[in-house]
């Protein structure tokens, strides 16, 4: 999606985030599929907390009318690929994965493991290459205008300054869940009997690829522990 002026830009965003300002979020992913139609889709990590926005998707009006993306960056932990089976099954999900043009052993011939630098420049490399890559070359493929994520206020301080309708690389970001607390993500689930990721267990808050994700510690909790506190984004939002 492009537009012509920054000015207009900013009109339009502004409009789009008083129309759904006072909207619940299954009421926000109406308006978005009211909206784009077939140029709108969903991504999802299959992490600690997918599993609510893929529920309201499937739990709706909207149930396979809107495309999911699960970008595989080949570095998932056992778990996660165990937890996205049984997610795929329960909600009857018709998931498109997306993975690098590059195999993780190719990558790593070329440029090594590039999360063992412990440098900043690395690791967007690495994210680049294995996620915003893969998403951005899917969006191109379906001319996806709107993307809908689960990211939400209360995890990083980069997101608690975003809003429900933000730009993302020339594409609309939806967040349905922006405003949701913890405590509102784990009584969805719980009421909804949606199950845990099995790391959930072992104390991850928030999980990714395997060598960028750790349980929380008295001293690290969060989105602090991803990425070995280097950063707290990979670049996708």
């Amino acid at each position: 999606m492009k537009y012509t002026t920054k000015k207009n830009l900013q009109t339009i965003l502004k409009k789009y985030n008083q129309e759904i300002n006072n909207l619940n979020s299954l009421e926000i992913l109406e308006w978005g599929y009211k909206n784009f139609k077939q140029k709108i889709a969903c991504t999802t990590s299959f992490g600690i907390q997918s599993s609510v926005l893929l529920h309201f998707i499937q739990n709706s009006s909207l149930k396979n009318k809107i495309k999911i993306f699960w970008i595989d960056t080949g570095y998932l932990p056992k778990e996660t690929y165990e937890y996205a089976d049984n997610l795929i099954d329960k909600l009857s999900l018709n998931i498109e994965i997306l993975q690098s043009d590059i195999s993780p052993a190719r990558m790593e011939a070329i440029y090594g493991k590039l999360w063992e630098s412990n440098k900043k420049e690395d690791l967007d490399k690495y994210h680049k290459i294995r996620k915003i890559e893969p998403l951005d070359k899917a969006f191109n493929k379906y001319s996806i205008d709107c993307w809908i994520s689960g990211v939400r206020a209360q995890q990083t301080d980069n997101r608690s300054k975003m809003q429900y309708i933000d730009l993302i690389r020339d594409k609309i970001s939806l967040r349905p869940l922006l405003g949701w607390s913890n405590k509102d993500i784990f009584y969805y689930m719980k009421n909804n009997n949606l199950p845990q990721h099995p790391l959930f267990e072992k104390g991850y808050s928030t999980v990714g690829d395997w060598h960028s994700s750790t349980a929380e510690t008295k001293n690290k909790k969060g989105r602090d522990t991803r990425f070995g506190g280097i950063k707290q984004e990979c670049g996708l939002h």
